[in-house]
């Protein structure tokens, strides 16, 4: 329908189609979308530009239940129900968001679908009518108001009637014969309508309708039995699910909270052990974090795991909310820094520059598993607010330098003889010091071991802490290296990297480079092609290195 057939294997694939729409693969697509619940305010806006210019027709706004949960819909609702006749929203209603739907508003929705008495009747009353010569003009008003008092008696309370929409379902989605006698209808009403769709995630494929929440985003998998494979190796996102299911079992004032993606941010398996103290909020990311900024104050411990993408929408609550108020909040940042074949509106590169102004707001950036956990109990102890920013990758191999606690501003350093032993008898001289995020710490260890290759010997720093930072101690140890590679898994403007540059050449040191990513938005790829776009792979810091080193012996 949309021109991509031929495309689509090449579906979240480096160089291919994305799985969001995008203006540039088709022009029926109208916004680059990547977060939810943005469809109807896109689409009244669209609608009213066409309006404005005496354009005629109808704009369908599409949008699932999961996606109505986010306070965004809400205000397009709030809007749309009074400005514009010519909006036709389709509620695609399939109780999953990313994970099932929690809440209020999905209980509201299974009560609507008791109303097909009403739809039946309506059905029944349109066909009888359509036989009347000249029905509309000489029994419209008589028919509209028959109908508006059946549908009180049958559904007394109706969000979206009480909008100012006609409301119509629910429907069956798979029906399309019955959808497209429906869809003639409503084109011409001469007033905003919701038209409620009932559906299957993964209808016809019974692994994905057993199985919704896995089969959201899935990578490649066996067709005929919907396998994937499955690797050994420990993810950050696993490490954060099964510390902070220790930690709760010593701390009864522990919370979680997410936006619905439990599963995704690790926090599924927090549910099932502790049911209480688990909060799935919906596809509401500002109120996650005010509500988190209210159990807070309350004196609970709230942890509120969600994707570093998705927490961008909640930077205005974590200053007001959480900052202001030196709420103890533990933000979690899933995903943060390059995120594989999700494509240019998941890419967690702004996290950095969006948190580091905060005030009172300590950002941390742990490197390893061991890291992480250490990081995490020492952020629940802290007594203020804390973000933990991890990668969406598995965790590299630990080095002992990693299991000194955390204190505020000091990172850690790792010589280049625990990265090779072999080194360490023949007290070679280091010329290079990488100072990174941790998001990016396997990158530097590769750039590291090429560079060794050709004799040249670089150290890793790596920060723990974005802010704050150990000014003082940065200073005096870039004093020891010829050459310092600032390394960040974010953007370059406003990023750590940058900053430390600047406070280096306030004091004379010349010779640091900076390697971020650019101000671009970056496509889908594995994380390596992705990185070589960005030219930040362990061949480019490596060379960045070399080139800093000539300018000093030029």
């Amino acid at each position: 329908m949309t021109g991509r057939y031929e495309l689509f294997d090449t579906l979240r694939k480096h160089g291919g189609i994305s799985g969001f729409t995008r203006t540039q693969e088709s022009e029926h697509d109208f916004f680059d979308n990547g977060h939810s619940s943005a469809s109807l305010s896109q689409a009244l806006g669209l609608l009213v530009a066409w309006e404005l210019q005496k354009r005629k027709g109808k704009v369908v706004a599409v949008i699932g239940d999961g996606a109505l949960t986010g306070g965004m819909a809400f205000e397009a609702l709030c809007h749309a129900g009074q400005l514009s006749k010519n909006l036709i929203v389709v509620l695609n209603d399939n109780q999953m968001s990313i994970s099932p739907n929690n809440g209020s508003l999905s209980r509201y929705l299974s009560r609507l679908t008791m109303t097909r008495t009403y739809q039946s009747f309506r059905t029944r009353i349109d066909h009888l009518v359509d036989r009347i010569p000249n029905s509309e003009r000489h029994l419209g008003k008589f028919i509209s108001r028959v109908k508006r008092a059946f549908k009180g008696f049958l559904l007394s309370n109706n969000l979206f009637s009480d909008l100012g929409f006609e409301y119509v379902g629910p429907l069956d989605g798979h029906n399309i014969a019955e959808m497209e006698e429906v869809f003639k209808r409503v084109r011409n009403l001469s007033k905003p309508v919701v038209v409620h769709v009932r559906t299957i995630k993964g209808k016809g494929y019974s692994p994905a309708e057993n199985d919704p929440a896995t089969f959201h985003g899935i990578g490649p998998f066996q067709i005929s039995d919907g396998t994937f494979e499955k690797f050994d190796t420990l993810s950050f996102t696993e490490c954060f699910s099964r510390y902070l299911i220790r930690a709760a079992e010593k701390n009864p004032k522990i919370v979680a909270i997410t936006a619905a993606m439990a599963k995704g941010t690790g926090l599924d398996a927090f549910s099932r052990r502790f049911p209480d103290r688990f909060f799935d909020v919906g596809i509401a990311e500002e109120h996650a974090v005010t509500f988190a900024g209210g159990l807070a104050a309350g004196g609970m411990l709230p942890v509120t795991a969600i994707y570093s993408t998705f927490m961008q929408r909640s930077v205005d609550q974590i200053i007001h909310d959480v900052a202001l108020s030196s709420r103890p909040v533990l933000l979690c940042l899933d995903r943060a820094g390059v995120v594989p074949s999700d494509g240019e509106t998941h890419q967690g590169l702004f996290d950095i520059a969006l948190l580091r102004p905060v005030p009172g707001l300590t950002l941390l950036a742990p490197a390893t598993a061991r890291d992480l956990e250490l990081c995490l109990d020492w952020a629940l102890s802290a007594a203020k607010p804390v973000a933990i920013r991890y990668p969406k990758m598995s965790c590299p191999s630990e080095n002992e330098a990693f299991s000194v606690p955390p204190e505020p501003g000091k990172g850690i350093l790792v010589k280049v003889e625990e990265l090779i032993p072999a080194l360490a008898s023949e007290g070679v001289e280091k010329k290079v010091l990488f100072v990174t995020t941790g998001g990016f710490y396997s990158e530097s260890v590769q750039a590291v071991r090429a560079l060794a290759l050709e004799e040249i010997y670089a150290d890793i720093y790596s920060l723990r802490f974005i802010k704050p930072l150990d000014e003082e101690g940065l200073i005096e140890l870039a004093k020891k290296y010829r050459a310092l590679v600032l390394v960040e898994d974010g953007v370059v403007t406003g990023g750590v990297a940058a900053y430390i540059q600047n406070l280096l050449l306030s004091h004379g040191i010349k010779h640091a480079g900076v390697k971020a990513f650019p101000d671009e938005f970056f496509a889908q790829g594995t994380r390596s092609e992705i990185c070589e776009d960005a030219l930040m792979s362990p061949r480019n810091l490596a060379e960045e290195a070399k080139r800093l080193l000539e300018e000093r012996t030029e």
